[in-house]
């Protein structure tokens, strides 16, 4: 099998291309002109292949064609970036033709980036989500933000879309007057009202699966440990859980939606310990090396599905179902920030176990492995330019 994995600037594609290598696929990665390659440095990646940001497009197919004659195949192509994400699904017509894709459609990307659109489906299936407030007509913001509870949460639609980092895609409001400074910002930025929900002080849990026209293929779940920032962001530590719950939400939106493709689900718990559905990432998520930590067969499963749906003569095998396996992540330089932010917070302990864990060598790592070191020693590398030059 030969699969393509593209924008392997992010750091997630390094367990991507890891278990596809160690596996016995040949991996191709392909990255912009300019921009950083962390995945190819992997001892798993056989080729790098740089194509102009003008034209992007045009050259990843001309990239899929030429490797496909090469070898005989259609190449799985597996996006990692949003960006390529997107445009594949709306060409996914005339990419079919060089590749194979197991990707959203152009509609459930639509739903599933929409936080308004998944608060909907979800509460009408029986899925519990927060509590939303919803500002009157003719109603100024400051007297809708007099009444809401606090503390609340207000964030855009799709904060990815208006090119936000995590951090900065929402705002846990305190008082009413940060909730109408937060509401007013993102109308503006969005050109409409954002969501406001009711604040849940819970932990904060993932499921994340790969989905083929409904149907689950592999599924893991996850707690977040630590974060960064420290009031809700990504996850700088999480580990595997079982949440058969969760899964059974998520196996119910899946089938409903008929989802192709990798995804993850979003829940946070109330003050009853219930989980309720925030939002979807619709793509390769930011804690997708902890599929790789526990063993779950997550990227073999997503690219044997793309491969065989393009290659019916010559078909690989998927994955047996991986029993649960209990497994701990975390990524060394966002523990050091998040410990920073803890201990600012008044949280020692949680800003003192992130330091030890950053600095543990022998715990599981999203980007560094004894056995593949380069990829992790390159990223430290950048990590220290850019801390020169700020």
């Amino acid at each position: 099998m030969t699969a393509i994995v593209t924008d392997v600037h992010y750091r997630m594609s390094l367990a991507l291309i890891r278990d596809l290598g160690q596996a016995g696929a040949e991996v191709i990665a392909c990255e912009k002109e300019g921009l950083p390659a962390l995945g190819a440095a992997s001892r798993w990646c056989k080729e790098l292949v740089r194509l102009p940001e003008e034209g992007w497009a045009d050259g990843l197919w001309e990239l899929c064609r030429t490797v496909g004659r090469q070898r005989g195949c259609r190449p799985a192509l597996l996006p990692v970036g949003a960006g390529t994400l997107g445009l594949l699904a709306r060409e996914r017509e005339r990419f079919q033709d060089v590749c194979g894709l197991c990707i959203p459609t152009a509609e459930q990307l639509a739903l599933f980036n929409s936080k308004a659109a998944v608060n909907a489906l979800a509460w009408s299936l029986g899925i519990p989500v927060p509590d939303q407030f919803v500002r009157a007509a003719g109603e100024s913001a400051a007297d809708f933000a007099a009444r809401l509870p606090m503390p609340c949460v207000v964030k855009p639609d799709w904060g990815e879309g208006l090119g936000l980092p995590a951090g900065a895609r929402y705002v846990v409001a305190r008082t009413p007057g940060e909730a109408a400074d937060a509401y007013e910002r993102f109308a503006a930025m969005a050109g409409g009202g954002p969501i406001v929900q009711g604040y849940l002080p819970g932990r904060a849990l993932g499921c994340s699966v790969i989905a083929d026209g409904g149907r689950v293929a592999a599924c893991l779940c996850h707690r977040r440990i630590r974060e960064w920032p420290v009031s809700g962001g990504p996850s700088t530590c999480c580990e595997s859980v079982q949440a058969p719950e969760l899964e059974e939400h998520v196996r119910h939106l899946a089938a409903h939606t008929g989802l192709t493709g990798p995804a993850m689900f979003e829940f946070k718990e109330d003050a009853a310990g219930v989980p309720r559905l925030l939002e979807v990432n619709p793509r390769v998520w930011g804690s997708y090396p902890l599929t790789r930590a526990a063993k779950t067969g997550m990227s073999l499963t997503w690219a044997a599905l793309a491969w065989n749906g393009a290659n019916a003569a010559s078909p690989v095998p998927l994955p047996a179902s991986a029993p649960f396996r209990r497994a701990k992540l975390s990524f060394g330089a966002s523990e050091l920030a998040a410990a920073a932010g803890y201990l600012r917070a008044g949280r020692p302990g949680m800003g003192l176990r992130a330091i030890g864990s950053a600095l543990d060598p022998f715990g599981k790592k999203g980007v560094f492995e004894w056995g593949d070191p380069r990829p992790g020693l390159a990223y430290g590398r950048t990590l220290l330019k850019r801390g020169r030059r700020e």
